[in-house]
């Protein structure tokens, strides 16, 4: 698809990675030799995908690679990824891949998405437990639901959930909006924008609406009709969230157990 183009958000400040984002983006932190950022930016190159915009924000200078559009989220201390994919709403046309700037992928993952010939696609993770029960003593501490029906359409996600067997996978900040997709979300924001400014978020009463998580948002348009379409994998990806995490996979990857998460080695 020659016209598919890729979004990266890029713009917080990782401060539980500190001390390794003190001065520098958590995007552009280093992972075994090639920043979070590059790996992504590589791998979208590699399956013919060009043109990539980043939405930056906290140390916006750092991040000076080649071949991409910036987006700078000026507000990028009190909003969220909500508000950074709609600084790069001029992007918002054909058909385009939106990922998060904190995560490692394998390049099949990608591949999956643009197989998708869906208007929406979220990747799903069905293993997700694998990850979870490695970063935490208690996978319910940061888990949310994501319930599917019998045609792996999303019906939920995003709560946070008592019971873990509740949970059928987890949203791993990869997506991909087209044709009827991309019109609808453009729509969708604006009303729900217009509703904000003159009563409650109706995203997220608990929060202002320029803070609106993602999984808000896409909780909102499954409950205005949108569908959903998720895209399983199994394992094959990281979240690299905090400097827990991160020496995490450090001590796994010398321990020879990293490759039970991703396949790290095929495009080390």
């Amino acid at each position: 698809m020659n016209n598919l183009k890729a979004i990266i958000l890029a713009a917080g400040q990782g401060e539980r990675l500190r001390p390794l984002t003190a001065n520098i983006p958590k995007c552009m932190v280093d992972f075994f030799g090639k920043s979070i950022l590059k790996r992504q930016i590589d791998i979208f190159q590699n399956l013919g995908i060009n043109d990539i915009s980043v939405v930056t924000g906290y140390c916006d200078d750092k991040i000076n690679l080649d071949n991409i559009t910036k987006f700078k989220n000026k507000n990028f201390l009190t909003t969220n990824m909500v508000e950074s994919l709609f600084t790069a709403e001029e992007k918002l046309d054909d058909s385009v891949i939106v990922s998060y700037g904190d995560i490692i992928f394998e390049p099949n993952i990608i591949q999956n998405l643009i197989d998708s010939r869906h208007d929406i696609s979220v990747v799903v993770d069905k293993n997700w437990r694998d990850l979870w029960n490695v970063r935490f003593e208690n996978p319910l501490d940061d888990a949310e639901s994501l319930v599917l029906d019998k045609n792996e359409l999303i019906l939920e996600l995003g709560q946070k959930i008592q019971n873990i067997d509740n949970i059928q996978g987890q949203f791993i900040g990869l997506m991909k909006f087209q044709n009827a997709g991309i019109i609808n979300i453009i729509k969708f924001y604006k009303k729900m924008k217009l509703i904000a400014n003159s009563s409650i978020n109706p995203l997220n009463p608990n929060l202002p609406f320029e803070k609106s998580f993602m999984t808000d948002f896409l909780q909102g348009l499954i409950q205005n009709d949108q569908k959903l379409n998720a895209v399983i994998i199994k394992n094959g990806w990281l979240e690299i969230d905090s400097l827990k995490d991160y020496d995490l996979y450090q001590k796994m990857y010398s321990d020879k157990t990293l490759n039970k998460l991703i396949s790290f080695e095929e495009y080390h």
